[in-house]
């Protein structure tokens, strides 16, 4: 990570520049550029193989003015603290903006999951969950899915936080599978709330959905059901990428679901040139595929960008290479400064994280309180409740957008702001 992109200066010059158009007590302003707290916990791993590898371990808690610490828990080989800070900031500023009653935090292992086999993988979750036990819980903070985190893992922390504390206690995190005490639609939710997000600024804007081009950075869970949602209300998906590989279609891709079955069994999106049931490369030049890097489709022409992935992947060097119209931001921090700066110059419109993605978190309020109230929504409530918080949250945006003369991001950090002020 370079210094220049270094994501916790990112979000300290996010806050004081829109702190400008918001009064701000200074002690308030003070606490929101100074995590509440910061956990670093080593773990010593015993590998199956007898070897034992040391990892660290992090949960940074930002502010809790609104209610209990919230945010995801991202086993990566690269997470370092600068970046947990950063995201715990910036769940603070979703939360706020999607109107949930929970603050921010994030957490993470420093490990690249891939290298450890289930039963590893299981021993360092406990571990991680048994030394950050006093400071997580339904009231305290309420850890989720995130990068290579998955249901499975979060079973394993309620029941490992179940066994410290003496009681069954599911709403310890979200996420969780449905037979756990997971909610109906948290998995679609991210992608799904992202959809609702874009079509509610369309209808602002007097956009039609048919036929708008849109090009996803990232088929993990995100990027696959924001390109089925988007599909399915008429955009037209001629893009998607992994980190191993990716596929340009043209006149779009037909079948999502097909696509990821195809990557499911080939481990490739590569081969993935879907036609019905057939998914092969013969396909390819019938359907005027062809192969493509995930920095190649960042530059495609297409009517939508969506970066579903990493941080920091759209920068100065590719930002005046972009095509798109719009960029929806389904990714934590996609866009660095200076590329944010470059996009705004260039008149294109960048619909941000803190909202855009806002949706996987509302969800999560909805799983956390079906625990705490001993409730359980159909899939159609929960996605009713959604689309109206998406749009609520939109509507406050994009008031504000208008309002102050100012970017959308800015918009939304304005709005947080507020929220966390009164």
């Amino acid at each position: 990570m370079t210094v220049k992109n270094n994501p916790w200066d990112r979000a300290l010059r996010q806050l004081k520049s829109s702190s400008r158009y918001t009064k701000l007590s200074p002690s308030l302003y003070a606490s929101l550029a100074t995590p509440d707290r910061i956990v670093e916990v080593s773990l010593p791993l015993e590998l199956d193989n007898g070897e034992v590898k040391v990892f660290q371990g992090y949960r940074v808690q930002h502010n809790n003015i609104r209610g209990p610490y919230k945010g995801g828990l991202r086993y990566h080989k690269l997470v370092d603290i600068s970046e947990v800070k950063a995201l715990a900031f910036w769940m603070t500023m979703k939360n706020a903006v999607i109107d949930v009653p929970f603050g921010g935090g994030k957490g993470g292992i420093a490990v690249d999951p891939k290298l450890l086999s289930e039963s590893e993988l299981e021993k360092l979750t406990r571990m991680f969950t048994q030394k950050i036990a006093d400071v997580i819980g339904p009231n305290k903070d309420v850890p989720a899915p995130d990068v290579n985190t998955n249901g499975k893992i979060m079973s394993w922390i309620v029941d490992e936080y179940s066994k410290t504390v003496g009681k069954k206690t599911p709403a310890v995190v979200t996420g969780k599978p449905i037979e756990n005490g997971g909610s109906e639609g948290r998995t679609e939710a991210t992608g799904l709330g992202g959809t609702y997000t874009l079509l509610a600024f369309f209808r602002k804007l007097g956009e039609n959905p048919k036929n708008h081009t849109v090009a996803i950075q990232g088929f993990g869970n995100v990027g696959r059901y924001a390109a089925y949602f988007l599909q399915k209300e008429g955009f037209k998906i001629v893009a998607l990428s992994d980190s191993k590989s990716g596929i340009y279609i043209p006149d779009g891709i037909k079948n999502i679901d097909e696509v990821q079955r195809c990557k499911e069994k080939n481990g490739l999106l590569s081969s993935c040139y879907c036609v019905g049931s057939v998914c092969d490369l013969e396909n390819k030049e019938k359907l005027g595929g062809k192969d493509i890097t995930s920095e190649e489709l960042l530059k495609l022409k297409v009517d939508i960008l969506v970066p579903a992935a990493l941080e920091n992947v759209i920068t100065s060097e590719n930002a005046s290479k972009i095509r798109a119209k719009y960029i929806l931001e389904m990714a934590n921090g996609p866009t660095t400064e200076e590329a944010d700066r470059i996009l705004k110059e260039r008149g294109i419109t960048v619909i941000p994280d803190i909202l855009a993605n806002s949706g996987g978190v509302a969800t999560s309020y909805f799983e956390w309180y079906q625990n705490i109230h001993n409730e359980k929504w159909t899939k159609e409530n929960v996605f009713m409740k959604l689309k109206d918080k998406m749009e609520k949250a939109v509507d406050t945006v994009f008031a504000t957008h208008k309002k102050h003369n100012v970017s959308l991001r800015e918009a939304a950090y304005i709005v947080a702001l507020e929220r966390l002020r009164n």
